[in-house]
Parts: C-alpha cells; sequence; structure tokens
C-alpha cells in the first residue's frame, strides 16, 4: 500500500503552489488515489494538472504502482468542506439537516462555522384575501447539515 501519509505532504505542497484547497482525498484498494480540489475562484485544468504533476512526479512508479485521479468537484456534488461555502456565498443552496429539515434559499453569509440562508415565500395577507411576499432566513450550524448542494439557475 503506498505511504498515505507521503501523498499527502506531496498534494499540500502542490495545493500551496496553486493557492487551491482540498475537498477530499482517499487511497482505495489497488493503490488508486482519489483528489478532489478547488480554489476560491474555481479550478481550472491548469491548476489540476499541477496539483497532479506535483504528486506523480515524486512518487515512484517502480518501487510501487498507483493510479492518480485529480479533479475539481461536480456541478451537483455536495459542499464538504468550509471554503466551499464561502466560495458560493451569492448562490442557492439546497440544504438537509441531520434532523430531516431542509432548506433553500441564498447563501448569504457563512462565518464561523454558521451558514445563512434568505428566501422568499408567499404568504396568506393576516387580513383580506391574497398573499404577500414575506423574506425569510435560517441560520445552520455547518455541524447539523446532512447535506448542501449548490442549484444551478437557469435564466
Amino acid at each position: 500500500m503506498i505511504d498515505s501519509q507521503k501523498v499527502r505532504a506531496l498534494l499540500e505542497a502542490g495545493l500551496e503552489e496553486q493557492q487551491a484547497f482540498l475537498v477530499d482525498f482517499q487511497i482505495a484498494a489497488g493503490n488508486i488515489i482519489q483528489v478532489t480540489v478547488d480554489k476560491m475562484e474555481g479550478i481550472n485544468l491548469e491548476g489540476i494538472t499541477a496539483i497532479s504533476r506535483a504528486i506523480e512526479h515524486n512518487l515512484d512508479r517502480e518501487q510501487e504502482d498507483f493510479e492518480l485521479q485529480v479533479s475539481s468537484p461536480g456541478v451537483g456534488s455536495p459542499l464538504q468542506v468550509k471554503e466551499q461555502y464561502v466560495q458560493n456565498i451569492g448562490r442557492d443552496l439546497k440544504v438537509k439537516t441531520k434532523d430531516g429539515e431542509k432548506f433553500k434559499g441564498e447563501l448569504v453569509d457563512f462565518s464561523e462555522g454558521i451558514l445563512t440562508l434568505e428566501w422568499s415565500e408567499r404568504e396568506p395577507k393576516e387580513v383580506g384575501k391574497g398573499k404577500v411576499t414575506v423574506k425569510k432566513d435560517v441560520k445552520l450550524n455547518l455541524q447539523d447539515i446532512d447535506e448542501a448542494r449548490v442549484q444551478v439557475r437557469f435564466n
């Protein structure tokens, strides 16, 4: 089995060089190294290639064969690390809490592990017929979130 500490050290150096952050890192059976990375402004192919090379060029395939997969999170992938919440401020999120509550709204703030979602709802007027638009918000602790995904807008 390939040395995960050595791979992680090489990965950290590549991330620092590219000013990127780690989303996920695993070494699966058969020495399959799976790395998911991103940047605040979004990572491009050159950044992914540079991080891949930082790892691959410093490991000896003759000593131990491996497969390296470096990618960015997909559009519909759940958010996994704090940096992704900061990166997605201003975007719509669909959030499911650990106790089963579901929220959908714009991520307007993320600080100290607390995210704030805002959305508008149509509610019946207190007096008379018809409905009125009401702004709502919720603050959620990151530890209470089971899954959060960015919702892509098609305008």
